[in-house]
């Protein structure tokens, strides 16, 4: 999950702010500034308080371990930069580093509204097949969610979060309706019996035909591209709003649904992607403190009850570090 674009300016300049306030007193114009911030949202002093505190817990681990408050005067003169003693986490002092950690302790967790509008929802780690009333199966991949909404027209299945394989009961003479699965503005209708679906975005989502086709279309025009495409067995598109239904002769079905064989397949595959993945399937949360390594390439094959060990894995072949700090990995 991530935060909404609102949510991450709010909890990027309170990082900032904490970041300003730990660095010593602030001028007349700053704290002007600061104060005039504080007061524009209800949400910005909590925010702050927030910042403030995960600040104070990481310098316990990095810098010099002291309570951060801007009502407070600093308890002694600060050294000067230049005398200060460097130590293995020097990116804390960044305000992006501290941003990732905000954007953690904020958000994690499903939503509440997730948890009104699904029906069935599976838990970070937790795999489950649903028996729909027509004979349908479904498989929750981790923390996915689905809805069902079946009438006299269509048989429909929302995919809220996450991804699903979907094992279509056929039509026929019983069963005149067809099997539609729809996610982020596009839909999926059955021609045949088993495909996956997996949401990227509110905007975005791929699919994966596992036997026989399908088709997919948009609900809406998109900006460039197709908006209606047939898909055969074996084959995979990705779809959104902005570039319409894109094939993608690269991917690995059989990888990108290896959960449900009870393992974690990656083949050469950036370690932001492959931390996100891991997110979904173990408790707490890993964050890249370093961005830059998100780009870095992973390949292997994890079992899924053994993610802890992948991790130990990743950062000892990438040879990068990780320190474990209330429930959130940092790697940098």
């Amino acid at each position: 999950m991530s935060q909404g674009p609102e949510q991450q300016i709010i909890t990027e300049a309170a990082a900032e702010w904490a970041v300003r306030l730990h660095a010593g007193a602030l001028s007349e114009d700053a704290r002007a500034q600061l104060d005039q911030w504080l007061a524009a949202d209800e949400r910005h002093a909590p925010a702050l308080r927030f910042a403030e505190q995960t600040w104070a817990a990481l310098g316990e681990l990095a810098l010099e371990a002291r309570p951060l408050t801007h009502r407070l005067p600093p308890a002694a003169p600060r050294p000067a930069p230049v005398t200060r003693r460097r130590r293995p986490l020097r990116w804390v002092g960044r305000a992006a580093g501290l941003s990732l950690v905000l954007a953690v302790g904020w958000i994690s967790g499903p939503t509440v509204l997730l948890h009104m509008q699904s029906d069935y929802r599976t838990g970070v780690g937790e795999l489950r097949t649903v028996q729909l009333d027509d004979g349908s199966s479904v498989e929750l991949d981790a923390s996915s969610a689905i809805s069902i909404d079946y009438d006299t027209d269509e048989r429909r299945v929302s995919l809220l979060a996450g991804s699903a394989v979907f094992d279509v009961a056929p039509m026929g003479e019983a069963e005149t309706r067809p099997f539609v699965v729809q996610s982020a503005g596009g839909r999926t209708r059955a021609l045949g019996t088993q495909f996956v679906v997996g949401r990227e975005s509110s905007e975005q989502a791929w699919v994966g035909v596992l036997q026989h086709s399908v088709a997919v279309s948009l609900q809406a025009p998109p900006a460039q591209g197709t908006a209606q495409h047939t898909l055969e067995e074996g084959h995979s598109v990705r779809y959104s709003a902005e570039h319409g239904i894109q094939a993608l002769p690269g991917f690995d079905l059989s990888a990108a649904t290896s959960w449900r064989r009870g393992m974690l397949v990656f083949d050469r595959q950036p370690l932001g992607q492959v931390v996100e993945q891991l997110n979904r399937y173990r408790p707490g949360q890993i964050v890249l403190a370093n961005p830059a390594l998100a780009s870095r390439q992973v390949s292997g094959v994890f079992r899924l009850e053994l993610l802890d060990s992948a991790l130990q894995t990743l950062t000892r072949e990438l040879h990068i570090q990780r320190i474990e700090l209330a429930g959130i990995s940092l790697m940098y």
